[in-house]
C-alpha cells in the first residue's frame, strides 16, 4: 500500500474510530507511515454510543482531525435479527462524533457511510446523485438509513458552521483480517469459511442463502483504506463520494469462483426461502477519481486469493471448533 502524503500527516493528531478492527488497521497503517500520531481505542474503553465516553475520548486524544470507522454491521441476518440496535448505536455514535467535534473545533472530520444507504432499485451504476430517489433494500434499510442522516448531519453542519466533514460510500469491502464468524459475517468471509471448513471435513456440501441472483461489487480492504486516506488529504466538498472497484459479479458466480480458489468441489446448496437483498450493485466511481484521484487496484480473483491464503494460515485445520 502506498502511504499518506507526510506533508498533510507529519505531526498532525488523528484519532480513528473502529482503528483496531478491519479497515481500521490499514489506515491506521497508511497515516502512522506518514508521520500522523493517531490514537485508536476498543469500544471497552469508550462506548460511543454515549455522551460522556465520547466527551472524554476527545478530551484525553485531542485529535485535530477524525476518521470515523466505527460501526455495528453485519450481513442480512445480522440486520434482520437486530434493526434496532443496527439503527440506533451507528446514528447515535456519529451524531455524538460530529456535534461533539464540531463543538471543539476540529479541522476535519471523515464519516465512513455504506452502500446499503441507496435505494434498492437505484440505477445501476449508483450514481451519488440518485441517493435520495427511493428507500433502501428492507433488510438492512434501518442500518443504512442511520449512516445516511450523518450525510445530512454533515452536510447541514458545513452550511451552518463552516465545519469540514466529508463523506464516503465504499462498496462492499473483503480482505484478510475480515470477520469470518458465520452468525454477522458478510458473504465473501462466510463462503471462504464454509468452503473451507467442508474441504477439511470431507463434507460434500454447503447450504448458502437466496438464488444467487443477485450482483454484487466489492473492494479490496487495502484499497478502500487507501482511498480513505486520500480523501482525508484531498477532499473539502459536501457532496457523498462513491468508492469501489467497478467489478460486478453475481452471487452464484462469486460463490464458485471461492470455491474453485479453495478446492472445495462439493455441491452448492441454495436455500431459497432466505432473502437475497438487494438485486444489483455497482458503483459509479468517477467522482472519487476527478476530486481526488482514486481508482482501485486489486481485482477481485487476485483479492480472493489474498484473502483465502490469509484466513488458510490463520485459522489452518480449525474446521468444526
Amino acid at each position: 500500500m502506498t502511504s499518506g502524503d507526510p506533508k498533510f500527516w507529519k505531526g498532525k493528531r488523528v484519532t480513528v474510530t473502529g482503528g483496531r478492527g478491519f479497515l481500521g488497521r490499514p489506515v491506521v497503517r497508511l497515516v502512522e507511515e506518514a508521520g500522523a500520531q493517531v490514537s485508536t481505542f476498543s469500544s471497552s474503553e469508550y462506548d460511543l454510543t454515549r455522551q460522556a465516553d465520547v466527551a472524554r475520548m476527545y478530551s484525553d486524544f485531542r485529535p485535530e482531525l477524525v476518521i470515523h470507522l466505527a460501526a455495528r454491521v453485519g450481513g442480512i441476518g445480522a440486520n434482520l435479527d437486530n434493526p434496532g440496535k443496527f439503527f440506533y448505536d451507528n446514528a447515535i455514535m456519529g451524531i455524538e462524533l460530529m456535534e461533539q467535534a464540531r463543538r471543539l473545533g476540529l479541522s476535519k472530520f471523515v464519516q465512513i457511510g455504506t452502500i446499503c444507504a441507496y435505494p434498492k432499485f437505484t440505477p445501476v451504476p449508483f450514481s451519488e446523485d440518485d441517493l435520495w430517489n427511493g428507500y433502501p433494500e428492507e433488510t438492512n434499510a434501518p442500518y443504512g438509513l442511520a449512516k445516511k442522516m450523518l450525510l445530512v448531519q454533515a452536510q447541514a453542519y458545513r452550511a451552518q458552521y463552516g465545519f469540514n466533514a466529508i463523506y464516503l460510500l465504499p462498496v462492499n469491502l473483503y480482505g484478510p483480517n475480515d470477520n469470518f464468524d458465520l452468525r454477522n459475517s458478510h458473504v465473501i468471509p462466510a463462503i471462504i469459511r464454509k468452503c473451507v471448513e467442508a474441504r477439511e471435513s470431507g463434507s460434500d456440501s454447503i447450504e448458502v442463502w437466496g438464488t444467487g441472483s443477485p450482483t454484487r461489487e466489492f473492494l479490496y480492504v487495502d484499497d478502500a483504506a487507501r482511498a480513505i486516506v486520500i480523501a482525508a488529504e484531498r477532499y473539502n466538498k459536501a457532496d457523498p463520494v462513491n468508492l469501489g472497484s467497478s467489478e460486478e459479479i453475481s452471487i452464484k458466480d462469486l460463490i464458485e469462483l471461492i470455491a474453485e480458489l479453495t478446492e472445495f468441489k462439493g455441491r452448492i446448496k441454495w436455500d431459497k426461502s432466505k432473502p437475497d437483498g438487494q438485486p444489483r450493485r455497482k458503483l459509479n466511481v468517477e467522482r472519487a477519481w476527478r476530486e481526488f484521484g482514486f481508482r482501485s487496484s486489486t481485482n477481485l480473483r487476485g483479492g480472493l486469493q489474498q484473502t483465502i491464503r490469509w484466513y488458510q494460515q490463520t485459522f489452518a485445520g480449525t474446521a468444526g471448533r
